[in-house]
């Protein structure tokens, strides 16, 4: 009896300690589903604020301001759709966005065929390729504006080097930012230069095409045109598009250089998207149509990416795809 009763309180004993030893969460809604979920979060905490404050928020603002009349000054006026009325009427607008597609349609086809051929070069097994690599790539790299004045320097009519190579083919020297002919010529050919940024994305889409499927294709009797058209091409579509995207938008929102260079003139006729919403917004401190145009920009941006998307399916080849 005695041997039952001590057997009996260890028992308990030691289910009590159990249960002091184990207590009931103080949170039992904090599953560990929830707690990964919340630490998901905050790690993109400081991108989300940064979105809401910085983008999502602005974007607001200026879909709100479309609709008034706001000097920077005194408070925004609502006018309704007077903003867009103004905008039908603007035969400003209608050259910009003519100035703003040709360049955007020149500089970056040609931009990518530059870019492509000399990563071809490039990729090709010589002796002090790296250098010739770096030496391509870093002028990509110097600042919008310093970019800008070298080239301002370049087109000089009286000491530029582009007319002193013009003068060695025997054409009489141009006056390249200050002619309405030219002026256009001038800024896509500087747009066309900034090309090393694509081109190292090329370099790394053709470093990334199987060896074994030229060797193939060689044994088939293919040529090196015939390789080029037929392997190449399709395996780098994905890196062309990438590039024809990117090249895109870059060049549909252009400003420094009008800027810089050409202020928009001579005329208009250099005056791009982004510089005219610029000089509306901060020049003619009319906000209000300065938010207008910048929707524009974004729509067309926006409708010729997915457009662009959707083509993509037709030309793009996957190493994935059956």
């Amino acid at each position: 009896m005695v041997d039952r009763q001590g057997d009996s309180a260890a028992a308990v004993v030691r289910e009590s300690s159990r249960r002091v030893s184990t207590p009931r969460s103080r949170a039992p809604w904090l599953t560990l589903k929830r707690r990964e979920a919340l630490t998901g979060y905050a790690a993109i905490l400081p991108w989300l604020l940064g979105f809401l404050l910085l983008t999502a928020g602005p974007m607001a603002f200026s879909a709100y301001l479309m609709f008034t009349r706001w000097d920077l000054i005194s408070s925004p006026e609502w006018i309704g759709f007077g903003n867009f009325t103004r905008l039908v009427k603007d035969d400003v607008f209608r050259e910009v966005l003519w100035n703003t597609v040709l360049y955007t349609a020149v500089t970056v086809p040609l931009q990518l065929v530059v870019a492509l051929a000399v990563a071809l070069l490039l990729n090709l097994d010589i002796i002090g390729r790296n250098i010739y690599r770096a030496a391509v790539f870093l002028p990509s790299q110097i600042p919008f504006v310093a970019t800008a004045i070298l080239w301002f320097i370049i087109y000089n009519p009286n000491s530029g080097l582009a007319n002193e190579l013009l003068g060695k083919a025997g054409i009489g020297p141009l006056n390249w930012l200050d002619n309405s002919h030219t002026v256009k010529p001038a800024l896509i050919i500087m747009g066309v230069w900034a090309f090393g940024n694509a081109m190292i994305i090329f370099l790394a889409g053709l470093q990334n095409i199987p060896l074994h499927l030229h060797e193939a294709a060689a044994i088939d009797g293919a040529g090196t045109l015939g390789r080029f058209w037929h392997i190449t091409l399709p395996m780098l579509s994905p890196t062309i598009f990438f590039n024809l995207i990117i090249g895109t938008i870059g060049a549909l929102q252009v400003f420094v250089p009008p800027y810089v260079m050409t202020a928009g003139g001579p005329g208009n006729s250099s005056l791009m998207g982004v510089l005219y919403i610029y000089q509306m917004g901060f020049q003619n401190f009319s906000m209000g149509y300065a938010s207008v145009l910048s929707w524009i920009l974004f729509l067309v941006i926006l409708i010729l990416t997915l457009g662009q998307f959707r083509l993509a399916k037709r030309w793009v080849y996957y190493e994935g795809d059956a």
